[in-house]
């Protein structure tokens, strides 16, 4: 019988699990899911499970008229202290048991497919989960190895997911290069500097290749953040006045639209407390429309749908100048023509922290841009217009490479597999 090992990229918008066969020593399957659950409005008192996870989460997300809860951007809260748990049709999830949902679901499809029950996996982590924020780090880091053991996992290494990222590279070079890889995800970007050399593909002992490692919490998330404060919170009421004292006009706090700019807030932007001062100034701003707007966003559980909207003009203006930003749902009506210029405006702050970051990183581990090979850029914030741009003018001797920007760091973990050596 074959042993098998997984590598497992469990990330903030998208998941990705490859089969390493490790008798043949190759890849034999690699599978992506959206980071997706979403637990039904009316559960099934007879079934175990009362969610569903990945494609089949947006299906039932919609076909359940976007009633339950729906939850995305899971990674995101590992590192955060203030979220202790959640409680869904009275029952208690801490961050370690939502991860551990799309971890088990992984293992699940790949044990079908190997047939057999694989206990084994590299699991990648951000080089920081949080910046520079040793404790944040280390409580991330402690919930990702209790998301393990719960979804079945009893032999577990963990990667820096631009080393994994790294090592399917590797398999592709023809001689040895000193090679700088950005791993821009959903969540974080990571980077590290490594001597890559296909003659020590599989090798055991690689820490003398690793020359640096550093990343910052900014990736596809913040810019969509950012999309939505900028263009989406107008439509959402932002800078509603209210008259709770006659004669006294105020505006409602910005924090509430801080809230629906944020996944992990917005995941859990349903407590009683909440829904009632938004009740408030709607009725003390006279039934403001576009704030009614807030409301039914709220109510009905629609921030997918409208992030999804974020994300298709995202898109969109990875390869046109102009993008339609379109949303029509319950009365709620958004259609405004975004140009390319006025995006790269929008999400102008968060690539210029990437780009002081990546500054700070080459300054602080002494490197050099002309001792730089090769360039291998991973993640779908990657595709970004303004990403592209950065790295070709912090670069202009280098090529830029990728590989599959969603399944590049699973199987570069699956090939590291020598940490069960050390």
């Amino acid at each position: 019988m074959s042993k098998f090992l997984y590598g497992i990229d469990f990330g903030t918008t998208n998941s990705a699990l490859a089969i390493y066969d490790e008798d043949t020593k190759e890849i034999c399957n690699t599978i992506i899911i959206p980071s997706l659950i979403y637990f039904y409005a009316q559960p099934d008192i007879a079934s175990v499970k009362n969610y569903v996870v990945g494609e089949e989460a947006i299906a039932a997300y919609l076909n359940d008229n976007m009633k339950g809860r729906f939850i995305k951007s899971v990674k995101q809260i590992l590192s955060r202290s203030s979220f202790t748990e959640t409680r869904i049709h009275n029952k208690r999830y801490n961050a370690s048991d939502l991860v551990a949902i799309i971890l088990k679901e992984l293992k699940e499809r790949a044990d079908q497919l190997i047939g057999q029950d694989c206990r084994k996996a590299v699991i990648g982590r951000p080089v920081f989960f949080d910046d520079d924020d040793v404790q944040k780090d280390t409580l991330a880091q402690t919930r990702l190895n209790k998301a393990a053991a719960l979804a079945g996992f009893e032999e577990v290494r963990f990667q820096f997911e631009p080393i994994g990222a790294a090592f399917a590279y590797e398999k592709t070079l023809a001689k040895k290069e000193n090679v700088l890889v950005a791993d821009l995800g959903g969540g974080t970007t990571d980077f590290t500097y490594l001597v890559l050399d296909p003659e020590k593909v599989g090798s055991k002992d690689r820490k003398n290749d690793m020359m640096a490692s550093g990343g910052i919490y900014i990736g596809g998330d913040s810019l969509d953040s950012a999309f939505m404060w900028e263009k989406g919170t107008p439509y959402f009421g932002k800078n509603t006045q209210y008259e709770a004292t006659p004669g006294k006009v105020l505006t409602v706090p910005n924090s509430l639209f801080a809230n629906i700019c944020s996944w992990e807030q917005m995941n859990f932007f349903n407590g009683p407390r909440i829904k009632k001062d938004i009740e408030d100034y709607y009725y003390y701003s006279r039934n403001d429309r576009k704030f009614k707007n807030l409301i039914t966003l709220i109510d009905n559980n629609l921030g997918y749908s409208v992030f999804q909207s974020i994300e298709k003009t995202k898109i969109e203006l990875s390869n046109r100048d102009t993008s339609t930003f379109t949303y029509h749902k319950m009365d709620i009506d958004i259609e405004e023509e975004i140009s390319l210029p006025a995006y790269e405006d929008i999400i102008t702050k968060d690539v210029n922290r990437i780009a002081n970051y990546l500054d700070e990183f080459m300054a602080q581990n002494s490197i050099e841009p002309e001792n730089i090979n090769s360039l291998f850029l991973t993640g779908g914030t990657s595709m970004v217009g303004s990403i592209q741009k950065l790295f070709k003018n912090r670069f202009p001797h280098v090529n830029l490479n990728s590989g599959d920007n969603f399944k590049s760091v699973a199987k570069g973990l699956a090939y590291s597999g020598y940490l069960f050596e050390n």
